[in-house]
């Protein structure tokens, strides 16, 4: 069964969906793990970063994302979810990163959540909101290693779903006030809703993202962060470079390296030391 990792943050612009997608494809890549990236966000950059927004719009019309599951929980009467439909194949535009696959966010999502809460919860109250996810994915899940959910900003319904069938989080953070504002909450929510479905679900750690050397705040917010230790900070940090957030964009023509696409300074080196760390702190064989 795979190891499923949520990453999270409450705030935007923190380089959650690269460092998502980053680590799948190093993990992939370089580490020949069979990793499964499930797009929650309703922004859909993961899906996008992976696809192309061509691709995505295909299947946006064809209903083959996640929206489609969460849009069935509330007409019960009338499914259309298709897993095998909506399970895209390698996905990664990296060489040697074949064994990524993805389940596609939608724009939809953002007026789906807000309904989720009165679907209804199936006979004998067997389905509840925070469910549909796991039910939909569980038998899936044995074809990974890690399985990487990259969560919408906000701890909703949607989230949950995700949190749900994790075992762990991870926080990318830009380490500033704003950006770092909101951990305390992610960690109380998340713990308060391991104990009601009595299932841990551990805080792996933060990781330092968008760090410039040069910038106070963010050598003093990092010094912060890893004194209080709640969660653990990555030795891991992933700095400011234009090449990280270019990564973003999805490449059409063929396949390029890992240090292609994440920079040829330190940044492919950077994600290599991530992942690898990541699977230190989950004790998995490199």
């Amino acid at each position: 069964m795979a190891r499923v990792i949520s990453l999270i943050n409450l705030k935007g612009g923190v380089a959650k969906t690269t460092t998502t997608v980053a680590l799948a494809e190093t993990l992939a890549s370089r580490f020949g793990k069979r990793v499964l990236v499930i797009d929650l966000d309703p922004q859909t950059n993961a899906t996008v970063m992976l696809l192309g927004e061509k691709r995505w719009k295909q299947l946006n019309e064809k209903g083959w994302t996640l929206a489609t599951l969460f849009k069935d929980a509330l007409d019960p009467e009338d499914r259309k979810f298709n897993l095998e439909n909506t399970l895209q194949k390698k996905v990664s535009d990296v060489q040697g990163a074949e064994k990524v696959d993805l389940l596609p966010s939608s724009l939809d999502l953002i007026d789906v959540q807000d309904r989720l809460a009165s679907a209804p919860t199936g006979q004998f109250y067997s389905v509840t909101p925070i469910d549909l996810l796991r039910l939909a994915v569980k038998a899936k899940l044995e074809d990974y290693d890690l399985v990487l959910v990259d969560c919408p900003p906000n701890l909703g319904i949607i989230t949950l779903n995700g949190l749900r069938i994790s075992e762990g989080y991870i926080i990318p953070t830009v380490p500033d006030i704003l950006s770092t504002y909101g951990i305390p909450q992610i960690t109380k929510r998340v713990r308060n809703f391991s104990r009601e479905i009595a299932e841990d679900i551990t805080p792996i750690g933060i990781v330092i993202t968008k760090f410039q050397a040069n910038s106070t705040t963010h050598v003093n917010v990092s010094r912060n962060l890893r004194k209080e230790r709640d969660p653990e900070v990555f030795d891991t940090v992933i700095r400011q470079a234009d090449q990280y957030a270019a990564a973003a964009e999805f490449q059409t023509a063929g396949r390029r390296t890992l240090k292609q696409k994440y920079g040829y300074a330190d940044l492919a080196e950077r994600c290599i030391d991530l992942a690898k760390e990541l699977l230190d702190k989950l004790e998995m064989d490199e």
